[in-house]
């Protein structure tokens, strides 16, 4: 309406003409052409495309070389144990043949004793830390500090006790009842032992079934019932050391710590190497979440050992 009152203007002059124009071309200038607007959305994923590249690349990179390193692992590891494969091997057949072919003797010993021989060595070294405040090298981690500097004597005593219980009254005759099981499924005691990469998928599926199942049950532990009358004696160590892994209820320890343990090893048919390898690494990471310190190049503890102190 303005330009329209601009145009009626008398004799049309000079002035109102500028101005008519001077508007159209603001008018024009204001509103972006079609191929503006196409710019701007191009330059705009363009910016989004360039700022998602920053993050991907690196994950991307990150990944591939993780990939890299790992490959290189594995292939000087399969070189290594190529070496030493025929020295495991025979170590292997000849422990089956001098026992006879015992398949639950031989069961026996390479699933139970050889795992409990590694837990308690274990346990024992950092039992004596615990008690003597020494080697420093172990004890300048602890992660509560002034905690079981040292350890109560007695309490120390109750947690070895139950632990022991809790291993042969528990632990031995699960494990030894899935041997029939692993028969049907498998062949636990072949000649042949299981190659590198068929036992690293092994310990994934064990692992994940391990950890899912443990969580779930740990979870249903903490519901104020069971709390009360079964974990509860778990969490009495509010400062926990490494025994303290075993030192839960029996009904803990039967659907908790043992049974979660034996559902991949069943599931594979696992080979009784390959069982006695997965427990051995379950007892010492075990120990070492329950161990009250934050050792050097190992798993932390902290997490756990906070758990217990809530």
């Amino acid at each position: 309406q303005f330009l329209l009152h601009l145009a009626s203007l008398p004799e049309k002059s000079v002035l109102a003409k500028e101005l008519i124009m001077k508007i159209k071309e603001d008018a024009e200038c204001s509103t972006p052409s079609k191929h503006q607007n196409q710019f701007k959305v191009r330059k705009k994923w363009s910016i989004k495309f360039w700022e998602a590249k920053k993050t991907v690349v690196p994950i991307l990179a990150l990944g591939l070389l993780l990939f890299v390193a790992f490959d290189s692992f594995t292939w000087y590891l399969l070189k290594f144990l190529g070496a030493s494969g025929l020295f495991w091997q025979t170590q292997w057949e000849n422990l089956y043949h001098s026992l006879g072919g015992n398949e639950w003797l031989i069961f026996f010993i390479v699933t139970l004793i050889v795992p409990g021989i590694i837990f308690w060595s274990f346990n024992a070294i950092l039992m004596v830390a615990d008690v003597t405040g020494k080697p420093a090298f172990i004890t300048q981690y602890r992660i509560q500090l002034g905690k079981n500097d040292p350890v109560d004597g007695t309490k120390l005593r109750k947690a070895v006790l139950m632990g022991l219980f809790n291993q042969f009254f528990i632990s031995v005759p699960l494990v030894m009842l899935t041997l029939p099981i692993l028969k049907q499924r498998g062949d636990p005691f072949s000649l042949t032992l299981p190659t590198f990469h068929w036992f690293l998928f092994e310990l994934a599926v064990c692992t994940l079934l391990e950890e899912t199942t443990f969580y779930y049950t740990h979870r249903l532990l903490h519901y104020p019932f069971l709390y009360k009358h079964v974990h509860k004696q778990h969490h009495e160590w509010t400062a926990p050391v490494s025994i303290t892994t075993m030192y839960v209820h029996p009904l803990e320890n039967v659907f908790s710590a043992t049974a979660p343990l034996l559902i991949g090893p069943v599931l594979l048919g696992s080979h009784a190497v390959s069982v006695m390898a997965w427990l051995s690494i379950v007892l010492l990471f075990g120990s070492l979440s329950h161990c009250g310190y934050n050792l050097p190049f190992m798993p932390s503890a902290e997490f756990h050992d906070y758990h217990h102190l809530k």
